[in-house]
């Protein structure tokens, strides 16, 4: 009779995750939702990987806000093309109001996103393990995290203009400023990864394929990084003008190269047997494209062939700037290393311990017994009862700054309420030479902390 009844106790507990499997999926945890793809993934991963589709669902609205099709839309809000006192409306060629708009449109969208990660940011402050209470909200209920994003965006849209727009700018240049140097420092720690994975390979396997592979690859990013110099000096610059493009070219390319030399000195060597010439000239390579991408807000129609000419000449707005095109080759490679970088955050994992200390993560731990029996079921299973794999806090942080990044790269740096014309300024040039300085800075610490603090354990 016992048996009877346990057999049929077992059977309705195996029933239960089917029947109820919808509604587990709106407002359950993590690993329901994606179980069917991802059967043996960690619940931590998953969760990062939800938050950054919410977090790539605002950059896909905010670039159909974009669109000409949209904005005619966009009319029916309060704060459309209004008159701001003492700013005249320019309207020339195809850069008009609902052009404008558009970039509005950006903002508030941005705004959003930022809001809405920014709030689970100060929620999630000192989650030791899943635990915790609050692990819940972050690994489920995201019906309704969708429904609380709505409707912050709704609300985002009802901002009245005034000053929004200008100072939130200002948001945006201090946290796309502080995501460049977060796209670097996994940069960093991927190519440190891939460093120490190969040749560990080439230790194993007793073959020097492997070593020719990390040769072939750090050649081509030196390689890719002249050309990138020349190409820069030929197209940013002019003999007897753009002097200080040729400052920050060359200074940066100083900078490169002794971060290079000191990256193989022999006591780095010994300090850090995996610091090697292809964490450098992946460092460099990027320096190259942020630099670029300063140059191409210079406001100085000789040195930036990427300002836009209306009518017979490019219009000059003020003492500022020049009008530019929203969307250009540095924008869209931009774009693209956005999206590489924000889903690294979501599935790094990494024994880096400097790097790891920067992005509050921890070096990924041993699989327990009895996570691999839940991985044989085929469920995603929590790594987390112990202790969290990463800072909950602080990748929400991330994702707060990659929206004001976004922002920020969508509109080309376009400061609203200056003039009613997209204009580039030297705030965005600065802002990006700035940031490759510190992220060379960064880097250079990550190689010589060991050296300058040797009582601390960095192995």
């Amino acid at each position: 009779m016992d048996g009877r009844m346990m057999r049929s106790v077992r059977l309705k507990e195996d029933e239960i995750p089917v029947q109820g499997h919808t509604a587990s999926c709106l407002c359950g945890s993590a690993p329901c939702i994606l179980c069917g793809c991802c059967p043996s993934t960690q619940n931590s991963t998953i969760s990062r990987l939800v938050f950054t589709l919410f977090l790539f669902l605002g950059v896909l609205v905010s670039i159909i806000m974009l669109s000409p099709g949209v904005e005619s839309q966009l009319y029916k809000l309060p704060w459309v093309c209004a008159d701001v006192p003492g700013t005249p409306v320019v309207l020339q060629s195809h850069i008009d109001c609902g052009s404008l708009l558009g970039h509005r449109a950006v903002y508030r969208m941005c705004f959003a996103t930022a809001a809405f990660f920014f709030l689970f940011t100060l929620l999630m402050v000192c989650v030791r393990s899943s635990q915790d209470p609050r692990a819940a909200i972050q690994n489920g209920f995201w019906f309704f995290k969708f429904l609380v994003f709505v409707g912050i965006t709704v609300g985002a849209f009802y901002i009245p203009d005034g000053s929004f727009a200008n100072i939130w700018f200002y948001f945006g240049v201090v946290g796309s400023f502080l995501f460049i140097l977060i796209q670097l420092v996994l940069l960093i720690d991927f190519a440190h990864s891939w460093n120490q994975r190969w040749l560990g390979k080439a230790e194993e396997c007793d073959s020097r394929a492997w070593y020719a592979g990390l040769f072939f690859f750090t050649l081509l990013f030196y390689s890719l990084s002249i050309a990138a110099v020349t190409l820069l000096f030929i197209y940013y610059t002019q003999p007897s003008a753009c002097y200080e493009g040729k400052a920050f070219i060359g200074l940066n390319l100083t900078l490169c190269v002794c971060v290079s030399i000191i990256a193989v000195l022999p006591k780095i060597q010994e300090a850090q047997p995996n610091s090697g010439l292809l964490q450098a000239s992946a460092v460099t390579l990027y320096t190259m494209f942020v630099t670029w991408s300063a140059l191409s807000n210079v406001p100085d129609q000789k040195c930036n062939p990427h300002l836009t000419s209306i009518g017979n000449g490019t219009v000059q707005i003020g003492a500022e700037g020049y009008a530019t095109q929203w969307w250009d080759a540095p924008s869209i490679v931009g774009l693209i290393i956005f999206i590489l970088c924000t889903f690294f955050i979501s599935l790094r994992s990494s024994n880096h311990q400097q790097v790891n200390s920067l992005l509050r993560t921890e070096e990924s731990p041993p699989i327990l017994e009895a996570t691999q029996q839940q991985q044989v079921k085929g469920r995603a299973f929590d790594n987390e009862q112990d202790g969290v794999t990463y800072s909950y806090s602080f990748f929400h942080f991330c994702l707060v700054l990659a929206s004001l990044h976004i922002m920020m790269t969508l509109t080309n740096w376009y400061r609203p309420n200056e003039t009613q014309k997209m204009i580039s300024t030297w705030t965005a040039v600065w802002v990006k030479i700035c940031a490759s300085w510190a992220g060379l800075l960064l880097y250079l610490w990550t190689l010589v902390a060991p050296l300058l603090l040797p009582n601390r354990d960095f192995n």
